[in-house]
């Protein structure tokens, strides 16, 4: 089967090699890239000479017979491009966030909806052995119904929202995006109840500064005594992640929380924080129901059941695998048997928009201090 990739970013390429690994007639056949040449010479010394390149989606789509497109753009990208595969009723795997606006968002589902496209969205977490184990208990009844969830996220490589392009808010759309679609999207998988409201707020209160913008580790006069320099070789700070965290341009809160009112009266508090580091990671959610509660940690690889009326309490240990805790190589497998006609998506478009969609608002919300509606028809406050 041919895979066409537009955008072949490091995130895309683990996807597609995610995917030939789970089906060996899997092979990347034709990419779309601004880096013809460079990505030409990699895939040289790969000894694959027999891939087409492209600059246009539209000229690779239409020259190409593809059984797949995957899109690795930048998130600005991602609804155009999919909006031009969607036309042509091919298997799709998008990225996320599916959307960086609400106007965005109104054109993918409008796409989508006229569109015959089978659809699966990197949203590898809802997937993954732990949270598939946290929905077993629950469905189970063990707890009761889950009436209020406490999660977060408190991300120890943060700084790559800030010394790497995703500084650029006008690409990531803000970090609600770029990792809370992620979390809301597994609580959303959990619960199966519509959210239907969202407060939120974010604050900026580390990651900033007077120096120049655009300023460079290695050009600071700082760099060797700054934690945060990537001027010299570290194994926890990559040095592709160059731009000063303290100037002028860093863009992007540093930590944000949202509450989020579902159809049944429950509600979800959700917080995540960017300059936490090593041993402060965590990632993960405490669902509470009458009888009892169950939390998880995907750092820790650990379940925990707590009964509220008997004296025990129930630990696991989870084997998650690696690369989005063991969610990337599930939703290969399952874009393989997509293309193949074998397989529904696990992670669809519909959970792509609706997370997109609590993002924007959630963004919206901190940006007017107000409760927001999570519906597609209400008017947009934030500008980045």
């Amino acid at each position: 089967m041919n895979l066409g990739i537009i955008g072949y970013g490091d995130r895309i390429s683990h996807v597609a090699s995610e995917i030939m690994k789970q089906d060996p007639d899997c092979k990347i056949t034709a990419i779309t890239d601004i880096r013809l040449g460079e990505l030409r010479e990699q895939f040289r010394e790969k000894g694959r000479e027999d891939i087409s390149f492209y600059t246009s989606a539209d000229e690779m789509l239409g020259n190409e017979p593809l059984d797949g497109v995957l899109i690795g753009t930048r998130c600005s990208l991602h609804t155009p491009m999919a909006l031009k595969v969607l036309s042509r009723h091919l298997p799709l795997y998008l990225e996320k966030p599916v959307a960086t606006t609400m106007e965005d968002l109104l054109r993918l589902k409008q796409g989508y909806e006229a569109s015959r496209s089978p659809v699966v969205v990197s949203f590898p977490l809802r997937v993954t052995s732990i949270v598939d184990f946290v929905r077993e208990i629950i469905d189970s009844g063990k707890i009761g119904t889950v009436e209020h969830v406490q999660a977060v996220n408190n991300v120890p490589y943060g700084a790559v929202y800030y010394q790497n392009w995703y500084r650029d808010e006008a690409e990531t759309g803000g970090l609600f995006l770029q990792k809370a679609t992620h979390d809301f999207d597994y609580i959303n998988s959990v619960l199966r109840i519509a959210p239907t409201d969202v407060a939120a707020m974010t604050s900026k209160q580390i990651f900033k500064g007077t120096k120049p913008a655009g300023l460079k580790c290695a050009d600071c006069e700082e760099k060797r005594t700054c934690p945060d320099s990537t001027a010299f070789p570290s194994k926890d700070i990559p040095q592709t992640w160059e731009y000063c965290l303290y100037a002028e341009d860093t863009g992007n809160e540093d930590s944000g929380s949202a509450l989020i009112r579902y159809e049944s009266g429950m509600h979800v508090s959700y917080s995540q924080n960017f300059f936490a580091r090593r041993g402060a990671a965590s990632r993960g959610a405490r669902f509470l129901g009458y009888k009892g509660t169950v939390e998880f940690d995907f750092y820790t690889n650990r379940v925990q059941v707590f009964m509220h009326h008997t004296p025990r309490v129930e630990t696991y240990e989870i084997g998650a695998g690696d690369n989005h805790f063991g969610g990337d190589s599930a939703l290969a497998a399952n874009f393989a048997g997509l293309m193949r006609g074998a397989a529904s998506s696990v992670a669809t478009m519909d959970d792509g928009l609706l997370s997109a969609l609590m993002c924007v608002q959630a963004r919206e919300s901190a940006a007017s201090g107000t409760f927001r509606p999570i519906r597609y028809d209400t008017p947009a406050v934030y500008t980045p």
